[in-house]
């Protein structure tokens, strides 16, 4: 924003300083992922920046850790890439599998998480519900308190309840722990962005649609949803984006064969330090700018709907 004609030397001065701030901050912040990316391209098995890499020689640059993500864990990566290949790639690597788990246990973890933070939020927008202060703190604690306290707790809380040995209709249910945990932590995200869209509702909507006979379905699905629904698919969003980066409750309370992504990295680099990690680590960044990039759009979609933005 330029400053007006009116600005003293003073502010001048401290303007551009502050936007030099921001950009050092910007640049520290953003120094990671610049050195990630590159380095997932390496053609040698190094995390350092190769002669050839720094000089832009082609042959200093590859694909083949983004290749090992697709072959590490096969039982035969050697054949020829048809159609038994890619069945081998689908059921036995270690990278997809995970990817598989992480996207299963995200999945349900963020309807868990959105229909409970969403109702939770309705109820709390209320003025006349009691004790709001204490009960939002206690939705929104997970997202305070360290996460290994609450991995900690939750361990111990479900070995009381052997919820391992859970099932339904004869049926084990996998990945209950992990996404009941998942959900846990993902509540507050959507606790927080649906009470923020709910701060410009205007409760006089539904009190008209109760007057022209609406029933309290009919006026939550046909009203209330339509205006809160980008900060429900916002809070949505974060708590996927919780569920697929949290590694702490997963390795407290996961199975051996409950592997995520994040698990599969740990594991990675206690176990077999390779650059594919950094290739993963770069698709993930790439997936976490595609998310903040909806969110940005729903929030400015949702401003319009409130009148609080020009169209």
């Amino acid at each position: 924003m330029a400053l007006p004609k009116h600005a003293s030397t003073l502010e001048r001065v401290w303007h551009y300083i502050y936007l030099v701030i921001c950009g050092v901050i910007f640049t520290f912040l953003i120094a990671p992922i610049l050195i990630v990316i590159p380095l997932s391209f390496n053609a040698e098995p190094f995390f350092t920046f190769t002669p050839k890499m720094l000089a832009l020689d082609p042959e200093g640059y590859s694909l083949r850790w983004y290749d090992l993500i697709l072959t590490f864990g096969m039982q035969a990566p050697e054949l020829v890439r048809d159609g038994s290949w890619w069945a081998d790639t689908w059921n036995n690597a270690a990278w997809i599998k995970a990817a598989k788990n992480s996207v299963i246990i995200g999945f349900f973890a963020t309807i868990l998480a959105t229909v409970l933070g969403t109702v939770a939020a309705l109820g709390l927008s209320r003025p006349e519900m009691p004790y709001r202060r204490t009960i939002m703190a206690i939705l929104i604690s997970p997202m305070i308190v360290p996460i290994i306290i609450t991995a900690t707790g939750l361990f111990f809380f479900y070995s009381s309840i052997s919820i391992a040995k859970w099932e339904l209709f004869g049926w084990q249910i996998p990945y209950l722990g992990i996404i009941l945990a998942h959900a846990t932590l993902g509540i507050p995200f959507v606790i927080i962005t649906v009470t923020a869209t709910l701060v410009g509702f205007d409760h006089s909507l539904t009190r008209a649609a109760a007057s022209l006979g609406a029933n309290p379905r009919t006026t939550f699905f046909k009203i209330t949803m339509p205006l809160i629904l980008p900060g429900v698919i916002s809070g949505a969003l974060f708590a996927f984006v919780t569920s697929f980066d949290e590694v702490v409750a997963v390795l407290f309370i996961g199975g051996f064969n409950e592997q995520t992504i994040p698990r599969q990295m740990w594991n990675g680099i206690r176990e077999q330090i390779s650059p594919a990690i950094l290739s993963v680590a770069t698709i993930l960044v790439v997936f976490s700018i595609f998310l903040l990039a909806t969110v940005e759009i729903l929030r400015r979609r949702s401003e319009r709907l409130r009148g609080l933005s020009p169209g």
